[in-house]
């Protein structure tokens, strides 16, 4: 089979990825209580409210806009020596298609409501499924997101996606003992795991966004009404 069109960009880019970065990843899990609750709330409630259907990767891409406001050695690009930042949080998330993996880009993410950001994000996957997906939707991302929890899979190593300087994967729910009071608790966990180049982005600020981010899906339902 010969190695052409999207299929042979993503061949080239993935290569182009791990030579020219230093890519460092680390995993971690956050408390997946809330957020399964809140899902479920707002399903239930979705005519009474008229809610869009919003899935378990919406409620992430929103907590992810948010903690980057307050972690922007993340929301960057490094080109030429330079590392720019950036205001606006334009969020691309991995999305599967007939053509191969395309990232759809959510632009100003951080602004978006949690219906709004569920909306734009059915509408670009769809888009890119169908094969209408313009180039500008694929175009201007600062951070990225990978979610293969639908799969089954919990921890993964998601590559960069240059010249970003982070991206997330997001692994399935599964319940996990912790250890809590001297008492072994059980309790959902999701599984994150963060790619950054290690060029610009060292192990500290990584770990504290992961850490962030974390706190912050385990308290989904306060961080939607701030």
């Amino acid at each position: 089979v010969p190695l052409q069109g999207v299929r042979k960009r993503i061949a080239e880019r993935m290569l182009a990825s791990l030579q020219t970065t230093a890519q460092l990843t680390l995993n971690s899990w956050a408390d997946a209580r809330e957020l399964l609750e809140t899902r479920s709330i707002i399903k239930k409630n979705a005519d009474k409210f008229a809610f869009p259907n919003i899935t378990i990767n919406d409620l992430v891409l929103f907590a992810v806009a948010r903690t980057l406001l307050n972690h922007p050695d993340l929301n960057a690009t490094f080109e030429s020596d330079t590392i720019y930042k950036y205001r606006s949080i334009n969020l691309g998330f991995a999305a599967d298609t007939p053509r191969g993996l395309l990232v759809p880009v959510i632009k100003n993410a951080h602004q978006l409501k949690l219906p709004a950001l569920a909306v734009i994000t059915k509408q670009l996957a769809g888009d890119a499924v169908e094969a209408r997906i313009t180039p500008d939707a694929l175009q201007g991302g600062t951070f990225t997101v990978s979610n293969l929890g639908s799969f089954g899979i919990e921890h993964f190593t998601p590559v960069l996606n240059p010249p970003q300087v982070a991206i997330l994967g997001v692994g399935t729910i599964t319940p996990k003992p912790v250890l809590r009071d001297d008492e072994t608790q059980t309790y959902p966990q999701i599984a994150l795991s963060l790619t950054v180049n290690h060029q610009v982005v060292d192990g500290a600020p990584a770990a504290k966004f992961l850490q962030s981010l974390s706190q912050n899906i385990a308290s989904i339902s306060s961080l939607l009404i701030l």
